[in-house]
């Protein structure tokens, strides 16, 4: 019948039954939409696996639409809302196997109870005469085997040993009480077995057909699913973590590495901008020693155009000075000698010019 109808809808569409005016009001669910299960849009739906079991949880109260979830894995939006819907599938999971391991817990734990026999009844008169009788004879008897024993007769020892065996035996059965029927129900339970993925109870090495019938029952695949998926869900999130962390530290690595360029660049700079400056600097002295040399260069270049007007003779400027000297000597000389200095009167020849 679903089947059917949801052929129809395909076919014909949600609104096909709906009057005019119902069809005015209606509006077409979208994938997106709050009354749509999201658990059967990415995986399934745990209200799915349980049906007619003992587990059965029950009609979902959501739509479950093939054509939506046909829709949705096409829609551009896909990625983005498969972690949400994920989400909710894993945490609605988590509750189910809580709740199933709780229930595994307490048959694990009655599994586990110990069978205590029930105290013995006390033996009534007539077994007790004849436990009695029984240990008397077997008293007798032994102190015969050692009798015999000591006197090397070792086949009559036999013989009456054997008598003790059966009278041993008959002691046995005698004192021996029958189980009750509480006490045969609990051996029978202890050789149940407890089922680890859907918390069934098993009979222990039954026969493997019905083994394989539980393993392929709805209950077993069901919980089976429920526990696949929290596990992958549960690694998916763990490596998506381990991932980010990764991207981070990358990411930090990056950063500190592009701090470092950066200082590296930096520290560069400022070697160059050191060594420019001594370059200038060293550029600044070599040209003021050239400066230096030139003005030096013009200086003997003087000199020596000053020895050429001297008369082109190798006389440097020592000799010329000490020429020089002695002529100043002379002239000083020759004044202090000269008749106006004396108070000599000078010859009319020697007219006197004024100063």
């Amino acid at each position: 019948m679903d089947a059917q109808r949801a052929l129809l809808d395909e076919l014909m569409g949600a609104a096909r039954n709906l009057t005019e005016e119902e069809k005015k009001g209606y509006r077409e669910v979208s994938w997106d939409d709050k009354e749509v299960c999201g658990a059967y849009m990415v995986r399934f739906c745990p209200h799915d696996l349980f049906v007619n079991t003992r587990s059965d949880l029950g009609p979902c109260p959501r739509i479950h639409d093939q054509k939506l979830k046909e829709s949705f894995e096409k829609s551009p939006r896909h990625d983005a809302y498969v972690p949400k819907f994920e989400a909710e599938l894993a945490q609605f999971c988590e509750k189910l196997v809580m709740e199933l391991d709780r229930r595994v817990r307490r048959g694990r734990e009655r599994l586990a109870q110990e069978v205590e026999p029930a105290p013995a009844p006390p033996l009534s008169s007539e077994k007790s005469e004849q436990l009695s009788v029984l240990e008397e004879k077997i008293k007798n008897l032994l102190e015969q085997v050692e009798a015999l024993g000591e006197a090397g007769k070792v086949d009559e020892a036999e013989a009456l040993m054997r008598k003790v065996d059966v009278l041993n035996a008959e002691k046995t059965t005698l004192t021996q009480q029958p189980q009750t029927d509480k006490v045969l129900m609990l051996a029978q339970e202890k050789k149940m077995a407890l089922c680890e993925i859907c918390g069934s109870f098993l009979i222990a090495n039954d026969a493997a057909e019905r083994t394989q019938s539980h393993i392929t029952g709805k209950q077993h695949i069901g919980y089976g699913m429920v526990r696949d998926f929290i596990t992958e869900y549960k690694e998916a999130k763990e490596k998506a973590r381990e991932e980010e962390r990764l991207a981070r530290e990358k990411e930090a690595e990056e950063r500190k590495k592009q701090r470092e360029n950066e200082h590296e660049n930096r520290r560069r700079r400022s070697d160059s901008g050191d060594r420019d400056r001594h370059r200038d600097r060293d550029r600044g002295e070599r040209e003021r020693d050239r400066y230096r040399e030139r003005d030096s260069g013009r200086e003997r270049h003087r000199d020596w155009n000053g020895r050429s007007r001297d008369g082109g003779r190798g006389v440097d400027w020592r000799s010329r000075n000490g020429r020089d000297g002695a002529r100043d000597r002379y002239r000083d000389r020759s004044r202090s000698h000269s008749p106006v200095r004396h108070g000599h009167k000078r010859s009319s020849r020697s007219p006197v010019h004024p100063y």
